[in-house]
């Protein structure tokens, strides 16, 4: 099968690398694999792996920029000299340009789903979502129904998949010196892997490190990402008094070291397609808490391999995060549960051979 992949950028973050695991699971089955974007810090991951690379100017998120116009007759001559059978939308832009291509080739198009979209008058008037819409969770699929009213039988859950051979569980000795390499102290580390933005509830995580510092002083919160909110999270942590325990990081294209690093992972987000850092910390060994909702219900089975709490509750997540701290032998127990779960219901392979399905059922018989 020749497949090519549509995403606005191959920036760090949760689309990027579900592309990744999908384009790479799909060249390991022998397909024929293409990616075309705008670039990004992943690009290198893609072009390494064999994954061939055409440059497209769709980095915007207007779905009526001149720039999908551009990026369609580019495509037009790839599409016809790589005789592509299927493609695959990640974006909203994408889906959009799928939609244009469909017109003039008749290419058949998937669309993934990656979380929540606001219900805009132009997605109600131009769904685009192609001949087959893949939803990461549960709870996507339902948004899709009520929401968009899209078609049932057009709709297949498909959860992200990871390399779990990837995430390694550490021993404790390790761990203290990847906290000193980091700058951390030798204190219990709680972090958090995802996008500096209100949905995803940091403010909640920071007001809880006030509770949790009460009780052990030597706790720090470690924060990895970006986005708009960083700003407003920084003054939050400096209104708390916080400074000498909340440690900022950029996003970082390898997640091992910094899973690594902590000794428990959070993720109080008020609203999440499914949660891949969460994935990749669970296939670390690692103890989770997470706020009971959307697709984190999917991945923490509540006090089996891991912890869920209401969200936007700072007082909960405090109680939550307490208690694994000072029930080691509780805390290990989840995270060795939180492995295995991820082994059996969410590995790369499984992801691959059911998307690989979705495709045959989009091509011509």
């Amino acid at each position: 099968m020749n497949i090519l992949y549509l995403t606005n950028h191959l920036n760090i973050g949760g689309i990027s690398s579900y592309v990744l695991t999908l384009a790479t699971g799909m060249k390991k089955r022998g397909h024929n694999v293409y990616i075309a974007s705008s670039g990004g810090q992943l690009l290198p991951r893609f072009i390494t792996e064999g994954i061939v690379y055409i440059p497209i100017p769709i980095k915007t998120k207007s779905e009526i920029s001149y720039k999908l116009l551009i990026s369609k007759f580019k495509l037009l001559k790839y599409i016809k000299e790589r005789n592509i059978e299927i493609i695959h939308a990640n974006t909203r832009v994408t889906q959009v340009l799928s939609f244009l291509i469909q017109r003039t080739l008749d290419r058949p198009y998937v669309s993934t789903c990656h979380g929540f979209f606001k219900k805009r008058f132009f997605r109600q008037i131009f769904p685009c979502w192609g001949n087959k819409v893949i939803a990461i969770s549960e709870s996507v699929k339902e948004h899709l129904l009520r929401d968009f009213k899209v078609k049932e039988e057009d709709i297949r859950v498909i959860h992200n998949g990871i390399d779990v051979d990837k995430f390694r569980v550490q021993n404790s000795e390790l761990r203290v010196d990847l906290k000193k390499k980091m700058g951390l102290g030798a204190g219990p580390v709680i972090g958090i892997i995802a996008r500096l933005s209100e949905e995803k509830g940091h403010g909640y995580l920071i007001k809880a490190m006030q509770e949790i510092i009460t009780k052990i002083p030597q706790s720090q919160l470690l924060i990895v990402g970006e986005g708009r909110m960083r700003g407003k999270l920084v003054n939050l942590t400096k209104e708390m008094g916080l400074e000498k325990s909340v440690f900022f990081l950029p996003s970082v294209i390898d997640t091992q070291e910094v899973l690594s690093s902590m000794d428990l992972f959070v993720l109080p987000s008020l609203k999440e397609g499914l949660g891949l850092a969460l994935m990749e910390a669970m296939a670390c060994g690692l103890a989770v808490v997470g706020s009971d909702v959307g697709g984190i219900k999917s991945l923490i089975q509540d006090r089996y391999n891991g912890l869920l709490v209401r969200p936007a509750d700072s007082r909960a997540l405090s109680y939550a995060i307490l208690e694994l701290l000072q029930n080691p032998a509780q805390a290990k127990y989840l995270g060795s549960n939180a492995r295995i779960f991820i082994n059996q219901n969410f590995s790369q392979e499984k992801m691959v051979l059911e998307t690989e399905k979705v495709y045959s059922e989009c091509l011509p018989r």
